[in-house]
C-alpha cells in the first residue's frame, strides 16, 4: 500500500500564508478601485451641481469653465488611477490604436454637418472587450491624444470620454453585448449619462456644441429663448443618447464578427 508524503507542517504555513497574502492585496485591490471609481464618480457629479448653479448666476463664462474643467480632469484622473491597474495587458496593445481610430472618425464626423460624434466607437469596443478599466483608459488617451495634436477643444471632455468607457466595460460584464437590444438601450442611458456631462463643457467653456452639426443644434435651441445651457442640455439630450446608441450598435455589430478565439483572449481577463 503506497502512502502520500505530507508536506512538512513549516511549508504548509508558508503556503496558508502566502495565499493569505494573495487574498488581502486582491481584495486591496478591489477596495481601492472602487474608492477611486466612487470618489471620480462623486467629483464628478459635484461639479456638475456645483456648474449649474453657480455658472446661471456668473456674469463671465470664465468664472465657471475653470472649476468646471478642473474639476472634470479630477474626477476623470481618479478613475484612471482606480482602473489602471486591472487592465490587461493583453489590452494595452489595443489602446493606441483605438484612440487613433476615434480621432479620425471623430474628426470626419465634426466637419459633416451630422449632430452625431461618433468618436468613442473604440472606446466602447475596448470595453466590451477587456473591461471597465481599458474602457476608461482608452477614452481618457484619445481625449489628449486629440487634443494635443489636432483639436485642443477636446481635451475638457476627457472626463465624459472616461465615463463613456467605464460603463462600456460594467455593460460587457453584465452581458448587455449578448442582444442587439441590449446594446442599444445600454448605449442610449450611456449618452444620457455623457450628455449631462457635456452640456456644461460646451456652454460655459466654449459657448456652444462642438461640430457643425450640434452647433447648429444649440444656435436652434437659443432661437427659442432657451439659456446656453439649456440649450447645450437639450441638444446634449437629444444628440449624446442617439450617438451611443448607434455606438453600441455598431460595436455589437463588430464585436459579432470577431472570432471567439480572439475574444477570449480578453474577456477571460476582464
Amino acid at each position: 500500500m503506497s502512502t502520500q508524503a505530507t508536506p512538512p507542517s513549516g511549508q504548509r504555513f508558508s503556503a496558508q500564508a502566502e495565499n493569505l497574502g494573495k487574498h488581502r492585496d486582491k481584495n486591496h485591490s478591489k477596495t481601492f478601485t472602487i474608492v477611486m471609481n466612487v470618489l471620480g464618480a462623486l467629483l464628478i457629479i459635484g461639479t456638475y451641481i456645483f456648474t449649474v448653479i453657480y455658472g446661471a448666476g456668473a456674469n463671465d463664462m470664465t468664472q465657471a469653465s475653470l472649476p468646471l474643467m478642473s474639476g472634470y480632469l479630477v474626477g476623470a484622473l481618479l478613475l484612471l488611477a482606480g482602473n489602471v491597474s486591472r487592465i490587461p495587458l493583453s489590452a494595452l496593445a489595443l489602446i493606441p490604436f483605438a484612440a487613433a481610430f476615434n480621432i479620425v472618425l471623430g474628426q470626419i464626423i465634426g466637419f459633416s454637418g451630422i449632430p452625431l460624434y461618433l468618436d468613442s466607437i473604440a472606446t466602447i469596443l475596448v470595453g466590451y472587450l477587456a473591461g471597465p478599466a481599458a474602457g476608461v483608459l482608452t477614452g481618457v488617451v484619445t481625449n489628449l491624444a486629440w487634443g494635443l495634436t489636432v483639436n485642443p477643444t477636446t481635451i475638457p471632455f476627457a472626463a465624459g470620454a472616461a465615463v463613456i468607457g467605464l460603463l462600456a466595460g460594467y455593460a460587457g460584464r453584465a452581458g448587455l453585448f449578448k442582444k442587439i437590444w441590449t446594446a442599444v438601450l445600454a448605449g442610449f442611458g450611456t449618452g444620457i449619462v455623457a450628455g449631462f456631462i457635456g452640456a456644461p463643457i460646451a456652454a460655459f467653456v466654449y459657448g456652444g456644441g462642438q461640430g457643425f452639426g450640434t452647433g447648429s443644434l444649440v444656435a436652434a435651441f437659443q432661437a427659442t429663448g432657451q439659456s446656453l445651457l439649456a440649450a447645450t442640455t437639450f441638444q446634449s439630450l437629444l444628440s449624446d443618447p442617439l450617438d451611443k446608441a448607434v455606438a453600441f450598435l455598431l460595436v455589437w455589430l463588430i464585436a459579432a464578427a470577431i472570432p471567439q478565439r480572439v475574444k477570449n483572449q480578453f474577456l477571460t481577463r476582464r
